[in-house]
């Protein structure tokens, strides 16, 4: 008789000399075929608060952190002192004084108008808090996490790894995630999925290919705000819906800018020529990271790239929509190297599903649509300095919603469309950010495919990143062909699959 063991078969009758079984930390027992081992790479703001969500589910153990920065206290936060004030309430009793020379040292104006506390960021802080987490669970000698500054040499030696989370800045998210998935590993993603359009395409046959669990931490295709708005207008409750507006109040860095013509010091802690990675070298400076590197066009996808894939899930779920067929933006003076401060960007969406076709506007650096006559005070607000919102249109009345599609209101007022409007407390914000992971955990387990997937968010991924297009070429009308993945632009063409930087794939 011959017998298959699988790999989590052989894990689990092994694990003692694997990993540190969780019965053993204090955390309950979870039986070693069910856990998620899991690395963390790319140890920002964004990477080190979805870590710490991370080390407190019973079911996943973190056992690597990368990045290639050793560790520095410039990253932007939201809050003063905000990643360690989280780091210590997640330790808990005993270590109200953790990290103290991990605190924040002051904060910064990034923009005229945005000011930011700065705070702890890189692999060792990464590693001290998750050996910290591990230690104040009864295992005060607990030393197993190991620190990488390469992905690849994490991928290559960390033994028995389940599946990665990454949070670099955009222009790293699918070389990453693509190694990772190459070695059959799950990946979960950090928005946005991808850089560029040909990056989107084949993260998503990737994922496919090797029946890999993937997704992003985007929870509004599954939002409760989301099944409402998409229950009331398929119900009717503002016709045949023609039109959507949404807008945002980023960015909250600097775009609109020019290159730097000098350069600065690399900082010893910063591996300069890895951060830049496939994107075209330069001499470092400033002015690029961290928080930053959102506003240029090499590093980052700007503002529509930083909220569209959150607003965008959303409306693709509400409406079915599919790949726009035409973009095209106005803006702010455009500059070569970084997105417009202030743009209006324009798309068509076909009919599709018994939907008729829809026009989209997007609005960002304050700018957006006019305020409908006639709203209640509480939905004026939306429309204010730093307001956002989504706006639906249809031939019988508006539907009109925080960004997000929270606190929905149908206007002319229908007692049968009314939405209760209360504040979320951090509780349910925090179940909400969590839903889009507790899915792809699950799936890691062998559960569905998430909602936000790579393959069910490449049409989003798409569609936004065709408008981040736009933004670079103003007043261009750009015809998109879904099914071939052409642009009838050749300007915009280099734009939709750019090449990497010699020495990466």
């Amino acid at each position: 008789m011959t017998t298959s063991v699988t790999r989590r078969q052989l894990a689990a009758a092994a694990a003692p000399f694997l990993i540190v079984p969780r019965h053993v930390l204090g955390m309950g027992f979870t039986p070693p075929s069910d856990r998620i081992t899991l690395a963390s790479i790319g140890m920002g703001r964004q990477g080190m608060a979805v870590t710490m969500d991370l080390l407190e589910r019973s079911d996943v153990q973190v056992i690597a952190v990368c990045d290639v920065n050793k560790g520095s206290k410039d990253y932007a936060e939201y809050g003063s002192n905000a990643l360690l004030t989280s780091a210590r309430r997640m330790l808990g009793k005993g270590y109200e004084q953790w990290g103290t020379d991990l605190a924040s040292p002051g904060s910064v104006n990034l923009t005229q108008t945005f000011r930011t506390s700065l705070g702890m960021g890189g692999r060792e802080p990464a590693k001290r808090m998750v050996e910290a987490y591990y230690a104040s669970r009864n295992n005060a000698a607990y030393k197993g996490c190991a620190a990488y500054a390469d992905f690849r040499e994490l991928l290559d030696k960390t033994a028995d790894l389940d599946a990665v989370y990454v949070a670099t800045p955009d222009h790293w998210h699918a070389p990453i995630a693509m190694a990772a998935m190459r070695k059959k590993k799950h990946v979960l993603g950090q928005k946005p999925m991808a850089h560029s359009i040909g990056e989107a395409r084949r993260m998503a046959a990737l994922a496919a290919e090797n029946k890999v669990a993937t997704s992003l931490p985007v929870n509004n295709p599954t939002s409760d705000s989301t099944k409402l708005i998409a229950a009331w207008i398929a119900d009717g409750a503002i016709g045949k819906v023609k039109e959507v507006h949404n807008w945002s109040s980023r960015p909250f860095w600097p775009q609109g800018v020019e290159r730097p013509a000098e350069a600065m010091p690399v900082p010893e802690n910063l591996d300069w020529d890895m951060w830049l990675g496939p994107a075209a070298a330069r001499p470092y400076h400033k002015a690029y990271l961290p928080f930053v590197w959102r506003g240029w066009f090499d590093f980052g996808c700007g503002s529509f790239g930083d909220m569209g894939c959150y607003s965008f899930a959303g409306i693709y779920k509400i409406l079915g929509l599919t790949p726009p067929t035409v973009v095209e933006a106005s803006s702010s003076e455009p500059h070569s190297e970084s997105y417009p401060a202030a743009s209006i960007v324009h798309m068509d969406f076909p009919a599709a599903g018994g939907r008729g076709p829809v026009h989209l506007t997007w609005y960002d650096g304050g700018l957006m649509p006019a305020r409908p006559a006639g709203i209640k005070e509480e939905d004026q607000s939306l429309f204010r300095p730093r307001g956002e919102g989504i706006l639906y249109r249809g031939d019988k009345g508006i539907l009109l919603a925080g960004f997000n599609g929270q606190n929905p209101r149908v206007y002319p007022e229908q007692a049968k469309y009314t939405a209760p409007r209360r504040q979320r407390n951090a509780g349910e914000r925090e179940r909400e950010r969590d839903g889009a992971i507790d899915q792809w955990v699950a799936a890691c387990k062998g559960g569905p495919a998430p909602e936000a997937g790579f393959v069910a968010q490449r049409p989003v991924t798409e569609a936004f990143l065709l408008g981040c297009l736009a933004q670079r070429l103003p007043g261009e009308r750009l015809e998109w062909d879904t099914s071939s993945g052409g642009l009838k632009s050749k300007t915009g063409a280099k734009f939709v699959d750019p090449p990497y930087r010699g020495g990466w794939t």
